[in-house]
């Protein structure tokens, strides 16, 4: 299996905690990072990931390629079913960006089989999976102080996925206002392997469903 990701700190991700997780599972996952080199994750346009995704169905004719993109960097003119999920509830709007973009790749590769591409959208980016233990950011960055400032935002949403979306409010804002120290691909990789899966399943619902549709492929995916 291929995760086309959006950055480094997503490839990080896939590499160090995700893959390793799934690999007991006997479903065996490798990170691609979207684009040309030098590219940086947010504002990516979809027709640089499609173009992407399309490449890797047709070399890998046995391979499942799923993706992992934040909602929060999509840019609304330029993702399918980026700009109905706006006006959907919080619940519903992950899953219709996915749907476009897995009826986008059906629609433009002729017979694909559409269980092939599996694609998930990061409500609402990365750092929301961080706030599954607040204690474990501020162990990393090495600033206890600010544990019940991080606890009140995670108490603030149903869930870390539901840390919304704002300028200034969306999960990496938040948590560069309280650590100007804070590095993504250091702090939050770091955090990341700390705070595990199985406790960021707990927390993330979608995340879990995402999760669970990809061990779901053990025996299934080359």
């Amino acid at each position: 299996m291929i995760a086309v990701v959006e950055g480094h700190t997503e490839r990080s991700f896939i590499d160090r905690v995700l893959a390793p997780w799934l690999g007991a599972q006997v479903v065996f996952m490798t990170a691609r990072l979207v684009g040309a080199p030098g590219h940086k994750g947010g504002g990516l346009k979809f027709v640089r990931a499609r173009n992407d995704i399309l490449r890797l169905l047709k070399q890998e004719p046995q391979t499942v390629v799923t993706t992992m993109f934040d909602f929060y960097g999509m840019l609304p003119e330029h993702w399918p079913g980026r700009k109905a999920a706006a006006k959907l509830p919080h619940d519903r709007k992950a899953a219709t960006v996915e749907k476009a973009i897995q009826d986008d790749i059906v629609g433009a590769l002729k017979g694909l089989d559409p269980s092939r591409i599996l694609p998930y959208v990061q409500m609402y980016e990365f750092e929301a999976l961080l706030f599954s233990s607040p204690e474990v950011i501020t162990d990393v960055v090495g600033r206890a102080d600010a544990t019940d400032k991080l606890n009140s935002i995670r108490a603030a949403a149903s869930t870390p996925e539901e840390i919304n979306d704002g300028d200034q409010t969306h999960p990496s804002k938040r948590l560069q206002a309280i650590f100007p120290e804070y590095q993504k691909p250091v702090h939050g990789v770091l955090a990341a392997e700390r705070i595990g899966i199985d406790a960021m399943r707990a927390a993330c619902p979608h995340f879990a469903e995402w999760t669970t549709r990809l061990k779901d492929l053990s025996g299934k995916s080359p």
